[in-house]
C-alpha cells in the first residue's frame, strides 16, 4: 500500500501500525506527535491504528531546547 507521509510517498504492507511505522522509522518510543488524515493520534493508540491504502501522515519529533 501507499502512503503519504511528512509529504512523501511510502510504501508499506498492508495491515501495519502506526507504531509499526515508527519502528521503521527508529522513532519507537521517543517523543513524536504522529497526525493521521488530519486528526492526532494519541500514543495509546498507536498500537491499534491500522494504516489504509493513501492515508496522509505527518510525524514530528519533539526537540526540547532552551
Amino acid at each position: 500500500m501507499h502512503i503519504q507521509l511528512n509529504g512523501e510517498s511510502f510504501e508499506l504492507p498492508d495491515g501495519v501500525t502506526v507504531a509499526d511505522l515508527l519502528e521503521r522509522l527508529d522513532a519507537l518510543g521517543k517523543r513524536v506527535a504522529v497526525e493521521l488524515n488530519l486528526d492526532i493520534v494519541p500514543r495509546s493508540q498507536h498500537a491499534t491504528t491500522v494504516l489504509r491504502d493513501g492515508d496522509q501522515l505527518e510525524v514530528v519529533h519533539a526537540i526540547g531546547g532552551g
